[in-house]
């Protein structure tokens, strides 16, 4: 099947939606509520996504066979606060529950932190499986499956659900193992701006050196182009680029590039980067890796 529509909900940057496109899919709705994602949206996708879903009627909502969601992780990654549904935003799964039940499309795919399974004793997730199977969801599929093991170069971990109306035989797609190497995407020239000061380098060393004397392995992390993965990109990539430092011969580690970051995710090269170079942190440090969402969807639009 490669006539699907589909609809795009907390789209971010659009990274769910890049492979259901290439698949033939036609996207008929996208909401994102982040003025400046939306933004880098619209330069590539030529669209302006609406606004806050939480103000948005499931009825005004166009018919899909398919619903995207990499609904906002804050209330229940660890990071966050850990109060999931009782926090607003951890309500923010029943504004897809909503249209779910009231759209019905055939099948879903939801994205997640890795936490979700275990937050507040895994009460939260028990909550989300329940609410899926009340709306009539026969197969049900989730798997944490980790960017590293699709061709990027980044120890990166995420939570999907699966769900279609009737009963499939879905399978998860199998690790491709591709070997990676994060030469593989860093720029041969890097303006000077993106090597850390003195300052921050400096302090970067103080925190490592306190933390390690306490015990905790917190602090920055080094990275080469023989690497062969970086740790986990977050939004918060741009206040100090310290989950990620790229070695340097004779002067400070340096960060990303935007165009690096954007690479490290798996979006394509010809990928416009519209925004300042902290929102374009955020936007990366929040988006999917394009290259394993391509393999989920592959498998999904088999049973479309």
């Amino acid at each position: 099947m490669s006539d699907f529509k589909f609809i795009d909900l907390f789209a971010g940057v659009g990274g769910i939606r890049i492979p259901f496109d290439e698949l033939g899919g036609s996207c008929v709705f996208t909401s994102e509520f982040d003025k400046f994602s939306q933004l880098t949206y619209a330069a590539n996708f030529g669209e302006t996504p609406q606004g806050d879903i939480t103000l948005i009627s499931e009825k005004e909502i166009p018919n899909h066979d398919l619903l995207l969601a990499g609904f906002p992780c804050q209330a229940f990654s660890q990071a966050g606060l850990k109060r999931g549904f009782k926090e607003t935003r951890g309500t923010l799964f029943f504004d897809i529950a909503r249209i779910l039940d009231y759209k019905k499309p055939k099948a879903f795919l939801l994205e997640n932190v890795k936490g979700l399974r275990g937050h507040d004793k895994g009460k939260t997730f028990k909550t989300i499986i329940a609410t899926l199977n009340e709306l009539g969801y026969e197969t049900l599929e989730s798997k944490v499956l980790n960017a590293k093991h699709f061709g990027l170069p980044q120890n990166r971990e995420r939570i999907f659900i699966i769900g279609f109306k009737k009963h499939v035989n879905f399978q998860f797609p199998e690790p491709l193992n591709t070997p990676t190497r994060l030469g593989n995407i860093l720029q041969k020239r890097v303006k000077d701006k993106y090597t850390i000061s003195d300052k921050m380098w400096t302090g970067h060393q103080l925190r490592k050196e306190k933390h390690a004397k306490k015990g905790y392995g917190f602090g920055y992390s080094m990275f080469d182009r023989d690497s062969e993965y970086t740790s986990t990109i977050s939004a918060r990539y741009y206040k100090d680029g310290s989950e990620i430092l790229i070695k340097q011969k004779g002067k400070n580690p340096r960060r990303l590039t935007p165009r690096e970051a954007c690479r490290l995710q798996g979006f394509p090269e010809d990928f416009v980067i519209p925004v300042s170079d902290a929102q374009a942190y955020k936007q990366f440090g929040n988006a999917v890796p394009v290259s394993l969402i391509r393999e989920i969807a592959k498998q999904i639009v088999i049973h479309l």
